[in-house]
């Protein structure tokens, strides 16, 4: 039987964990929490649990030499330590996390240990790369060019369930999105490189219909520009990524940077309440803090940003609880206090691709590429989309599917054929529209 190591049991490893013992894998997890990884074990008999944490290096050195593979749900920055271990002990990798330039300059000593390290096969990143790659390949199969490819997705809460002034809920780490948030971005437009500074992140979010939804808007997904060549579509005019949020989430998070309040700058907070520090960002008294806020940055009392700040808590006479960190930390805390997706209440994850391509004839053409995924009622969405990917792909390595080598990205068609196809299989799949007219492009 073959031996896999999961390394973390995070929010979204249930499906994953489950995937892999269904079909007969022998699966270890270690984790910090041994409680929550033996409640994903179960009674299974071909799991087991152990207590682990990032640090003790020589217990994860004993790991990783005693399986057959290895799949890292840690936080990113803990990806390289792990993927140096596989090479040393010869052990294919999967982690659904972005490739980090450090990881990158694994790629000559995977390969020559004859291992695969596969990065990015989650959601975002994963099946927005498999599903523009299956679209890409046929129109450049048939002759064609890509014109222009908008790439947009966005984990959410279910509509029912965007209910609050920010219109979001929480089934993974809040750190992770407002991390995001403080991104630059950069995009191809009209054949123009256009270049977003961290602070224009919010200010122009493109509105888009999106079936079954409605109304959304997006904006900017770090740096577009590098797909061009991962892609292979040189020929591009338009390449945009972008993240889909119900309407307001931009204005409320533009306004919230231009307070200060999601900065990673270190502070003392010692003694302070909330509205303290809002009050200090404006170099103002604390008294009516609100309307000092409203005035300085010319809002509506009653509008959707101020709403949204008052109801997180930072004009209230709460203390703040840490003494020294970020107002990032104080932010990420607040939400998770109040903004957490409750236990059985439904996520989605939308995702849509718009290609305009010009076929071998000149004719010119839009295509459209939508997918609208729920909760189902054991898992959530973000949980389903991130970790059935990465599952499906430890099936195939462990059953020799797989030829690459490398440090990876599952961008080729013998990776994201058979995902795809046993994905549909599970229920998450992408429709497509082809053949439809120039007006339909973004």
């Amino acid at each position: 039987m073959n031996k896999v190591l999961l390394l973390g049991a995070g929010m979204v490893a249930k499906p994953l964990v489950e995937y892999i013992l269904n079909n007969n894998i022998e699966l270890t997890i270690a984790s910090r929490t041994f409680a929550k990884a033996e409640k994903l074990i179960g009674n299974r008999s071909n799991g087991k649990a152990v207590s682990w944490t990032t640090d003790d290096l020589e217990t994860l050195e004993q790991l990783v030499s005693k399986h057959d593979l290895v799949i890292s749900l840690l936080p990113y920055a803990h990806h390289v330590t792990v993927a140096k271990l596989c090479i040393q002990y010869k052990k294919n990798m999967v982690t659904t996390s972005y490739v980090s330039p450090e990881m990158k300059l694994l790629d000559a000593e995977a390969r020559k240990a004859g291992i695969l390290i596969l990065n990015e096969i989650g959601v975002d990143p994963g099946l927005d790369h498999m599903t523009a790659m299956r679209i890409i390949d046929k129109v450049k199969s048939e002759g064609g060019k890509i014109k222009d490819f908008y790439s947009l997705c966005g984990a959410l809460p279910a509509p029912e369930e965007a209910n609050n002034p920010f219109r979001y809920k929480f089934s993974w780490s809040p750190r992770g999105v407002l991390m995001a948030g403080n991104n630059n971005a950069k995009y191809l437009k009209n054949g123009e490189i256009v270049e977003i500074a961290t602070e224009n992140l919010f200010k122009k979010p493109i509105q888009i219909e999106f079936p079954e939804v409605g109304l959304m808007e997006v904006y900017p997904n770090r740096d577009s520009l590098s797909y061009i060549d991962i892609y292979n579509i040189k020929e591009v005019e338009n390449m945009y990524r972008g993240t889909f949020r119900y309407p307001n989430w931009c204005k409320i998070m533009d306004i919230m940077k231009t307070l200060g309040l999601i900065s990673t700058e270190i502070q003392n907070f010692e003694g302070k309440t909330l509205k303290e520090i809002v009050a200090e960002k404006l170099d103002v008294y604390p008294k009516n803090v609100k309307e000092k806020v409203v005035g300085r940055l010319k809002l509506a009392l009653d509008g959707p940003a101020i709403d949204a700040i008052d109801w997180l808590g930072y004009f209230s006479n709460d203390k703040v609880t840490t003494t020294e960190g970020s107002t990032f930390d104080i932010t990420v805390d607040l939400m998770m206090k109040k903004m957490m997706l409750p236990d059985g209440a439904r996520d989605m994850v939308i995702m849509q691709h718009t290609f305009l391509i010009e076929k071998i004839n000149g004719q010119k053409e839009v295509i459209k590429a939508r997918m609208l995924d729920y909760a189902t009622a054991d898992d959530t969405s973000i949980s389903r989309t991130v970790a059935l990917p990465a599952a499906i792909a430890v099936k195939m390595i462990l059953d020799g599917k797989i030829a690459e080598k490398g440090v990876q990205i599952p961008i080729s068609k013998s990776i994201y054929e058979p995902v795809l196809n046993e994905l549909e299989k599970l229920g998450i799949t992408m429709v497509e529209e082809w053949g439809l007219p120039e007006t339909e492009k973004l």
